[in-house]
């Protein structure tokens, strides 16, 4: 599994996944700047009304559009910068079918490659995904706005849905959904620890950017492990296609 990791991580930076991860940023820049804009448009405009209404005059006035703006901005840096994560998940999921068909070409030339997922549940799983990384970011925000909570709340509970969300999607590139679902049941433990191993990448700010792809580049490889090791003690076949 360790091994999986490493590989990985070293394949993250590499051209092909680097290409993907300009794309993700770039579309991940482009919506935190129209909130931004949204933002400010929003403050301006209510600004604009208390002005109308109490006079421009009115020292007051003056004092709030000041400490509104100072508050707002330092929010809104907080903000974006919560949601540089989750929206950057959103994309990358949209590209993770990509990612793999890279994976098996890459790596796996000999192998049969993997199938992409339906364009509906392909959406599914994007969503399903975005809404785990979202839980996964609300609830380290909640655990630094209260001292003394354990973090292994946070990684425990982020290991298990990233190692269940990513090995699944792996798994159903190579067989039905009803045996991915199974097969990473039989092999939980290994998977939770995967997962754990996606959460400590999802908790380094800035680093977090490129937890989707090597998360989807790592449970691939973790997936192949299983499954030759499977194919080995039972007899199963290594892949088979829906």
């Amino acid at each position: 599994m360790f091994q999986a990791a490493s590989r990985a991580m070293s394949e993250v930076f590499e051209q092909p996944f680097r290409a993907i991860f300009w794309k993700m940023l770039g579309f991940t820049l482009a919506i935190l700047v129209v909130i931004w804009i949204g933002l400010q448009w929003l403050v301006t405009h209510f600004l604009g009304v208390a002005a109308t209404e109490y006079g421009d005059g009115a020292s007051w006035v003056g004092w709030i559009e000041w400490s509104i703006s100072i508050l707002t901005g330092i929010g809104a840096v907080f903000a974006l910068g919560f949601l540089i994560a989750p929206i950057s998940a959103l994309f990358a999921g949209l590209f993770q079918d990509e990612i793999a068909d890279i994976v098996d070409q890459k790596d796996y030339p000999g192998d049969r490659p993997g199938t992409a997922l339906p364009f509906a549940q392909s959406i599914g799983q994007t969503i399903k995904f975005t809404g785990v990384v979202i839980l996964g970011n609300l609830f380290a925000l909640f655990l630094l706005l209260i001292p003394g909570i354990n973090l292994v709340a946070f990684f425990m509970v982020n290991g298990y849905l990233l190692g269940r969300e990513f090995f699944e999607f792996a798994a159903m590139r190579f067989m039905p959904p009803a045996e991915a679902k199974a097969f990473r049941k039989a092999r939980g433990g290994t998977v939770f620890m995967a997962g754990l191993i996606i959460a400590c990448l999802l908790a380094v700010p800035i680093l977090n950017l490129v937890t989707p792809i090597f998360a989807t580049i790592f449970m691939l490889h973790l997936f192949k492990m299983l499954a030759a090791e499977r194919q080995r003690t039972v007899g199963m076949p290594e892949q088979r296609m829906p």
